[in-house]
Order: structure tokens, then sequence, then C-alpha cells
């Protein structure tokens, strides 16, 4: 069975397969709809469905609730066609034609840097490279079918070795593959890149960085990027974990902080230990950015972590005045 879906206010069409989400489709027919994390979980992808029905499918009860339903709300990732659709969506005009590819690539290194963090470099073959926007994800394809995403935390001008910052899961599968088993050199698959957290560059406005755990890997390259680049945009970068322990590359952010003027680094501890010692600021992140700016209607946000810190940050930061459409995030959820 196959479905037909039409775009407004684009107009742009495209088929349906099968078993196939909307987004799937809409990306391997080269149209460029919103997304984040592709499981339902962050809100990214959320568009209306004007003619038609839906099965919803699996997602979190935060990313889409009932009465979005009711409105004809739907998570584009998870939703599959029952009839022919028309749906309401904006479309991404700057991925620059790049489309998703499966890739084998190699174990380089795989360096832990903290109890459960665990830096995995991986080197492609020697003739390909990996075409990505900074803050874009892959995923691996692993032997059973299934799937696991990772952010990539290496910007693209520096793409001799891919970089993921992995967090051990408990009972993960994957990670405790990768934590326990997992050999130099061994070979993996895998698909990408996928995502639209990526640095909007036809934007001046200042960055208010939000990155909770691992959540900082894309923000790491969206940051180094800038860096490269010489794109003088103000950045603020709020960091939030634990202790201090799990604040895996403190030197990094530290140095962008004493080489660029324009950037401003702030580390958050939510549950500090005795033996830290720790002088800075403390509580949740997002907090921390409400507690620092009185408006944020003239700043863009760039928020990555697990989806109830985006979630309450994206509802907190509108109270504070920041458009809707500055506000851009990846959530992150973990498979066992």
């Amino acid at each position: 069975m196959c479905h037909q879906v039409i775009i407004q206010p684009s107009g742009h069409e495209f088929s349906v397969v099968a078993d196939d989400t909307i987004l799937d489709a809409a990306i391997l027919a080269g149209l460029n709809l919103p997304y984040g994390c592709r499981n339902g979980a962050c809100g990214a992808c959320k568009g209306k469905v004007l003619e038609g029905q839906v099965d919803h499918g699996s997602h979190q009860s935060s990313a889409l609730i009932q009465a979005e339903k009711d409105m004809g709300l739907a998570l584009f990732c998870c939703a599959k066609p029952l009839t022919d659709l028309v749906i309401e969506c904006r479309e991404v005009s700057a991925t620059n034609g790049i489309r998703p590819r499966i890739m084998p690539t190699r174990v380089q290194k795989l360096e832990k840097l903290a109890p459960d963090v665990m830096v995995l470099s991986m080197k492609l073959p020697s003739n390909e490279r990996l075409q990505f926007l900074p803050g874009q994800y892959i995923e691996f394809l692993l032997k059973d079918g299934k799937r696991r995403a990772f952010s990539l935390a290496n910007a693209p001008h520096d793409d001799e070795f891919l970089q993921l910052h992995l967090r051990l899961v408990p009972n993960g599968h994957f990670t405790q593959y990768v934590f326990n088993e997992m050999q130099e050199k061994t070979i993996l698959r895998i698909e990408g890149p996928f995502g639209g957290f990526y640095l909007r560059e036809e934007s001046d406005k200042p960055i208010i960085f939000v990155a909770g755990g691992t959540g900082f890997a894309p923000i790491k390259s969206i940051i180094e990027h800038m860096l490269h680049h010489d794109i003088k945009r103000k950045i603020i970068l709020y960091w939030g974990v634990r202790a201090a322990e799990d604040l895996y590359m403190p030197d990094l952010p530290q140095a962008w902080q004493a080489l660029h003027s324009h950037v401003r680094f702030v580390p958050v501890l939510s549950e500090p230990k005795d033996t830290d010692q720790w002088q800075g600021r403390t509580g949740l992140v997002h907090q921390a950015v409400l507690d620092d700016f009185e408006r944020l209607s003239d700043y863009e946000v760039y928020c990555c972590g697990a989806p109830q810190m985006v979630d309450i940050a994206r509802s907190t930061f509108a109270q504070k005045g920041l458009d809707a459409d500055a506000f851009f995030a990846d959530a992150f959820t973990f498979s066992t």
C-alpha cells in the first residue's frame, strides 16, 4: 500500500510506502522537514494533518498530548498514513542538499572521560568523507535491525575522525557493548547525517547554548564550527551535569572562553559532591538561564539533553519572550 502526501504551503508531494513514517518518506524524497530525535521525544517534527488520517505511532506523551491530536497535530517522525494526506508544516531550506548515506566505519579510539561517558572516534574509508551540518547526528545500523542515534561532536571541517560522546545506559544493549566489549578496529555501519539541530547561519542573533550531560556533543560541533569560520555572534554556553566528574571535557569550553572574548562558559552542577568543593553555579541548568536573563527576545537558544529538560526550557524560555522560531532543540532518549 502506498499513500500520497502533499505538503502545504509549498505544494511539494511525495509517496509513503507501507510501514514508513511520513518523515522517513520525506527524507527519502529529498524533502527537508524539521525534525530532531526521530523517535517521538522532542516534538521538533510536529505538524498539522489538514486532510486524511494517520496512525500516530509510539511517542512520548509530553511531545504530543491528546488535545494536540484532537487539533489535527501529529509527530511526523512517528506517524504513518492510513490514507492520502495533506499536511501543513514548514520546510527547512538550509541542509545544502545533503542526503543521508550508509557507510562503513572503523573504531579508531575509545576514551573513557567520565565514569559513564565514552568518547568514540571512528574513521571512514580513506576515499570517503561524511558531509554534515554542525549539530547533526548519525545512526548505527545494528545486526538485529535496530538503530542507535548519536550526535556528531566534531565540526564538519575537522572530519578526519567522526567523534561521538556516548553515555552508558543501564541495561542499554549498545552502550553496554561499547563500554565493555568493543575493541579498536571494530567495523560498524552507520547512516547519516540526520537532524534539524544545526546552526542557522543566516541569523546574527547572540546564542544561548543549553547542554545537559552528553548534550554537549552537538553543541561542541556547532561552537567549533563558529570559531573556525570566525563567526562573531555572542556565545553563552550553559552546561548542566550532576557532579564535577560529569563535566567530562571542562578544559575545552574554558579554553574557548579564554581565547575568545565573545564566548562565555557557565557550568552548572545539580548534585555536587562534597569532594567537588564546588564554588560555581548549582541547580537545574535551565533555571540558571532564567536567573541570568530578564528577557530572551533578542536571543536564539540551542538546547540539547534529556526530553524533560528540553520541554521545560522551551516553555519557560517562551515565558521570557523567546520566539518559538528561535528555539532549536535535540532531545536525547536512551534505549534499553
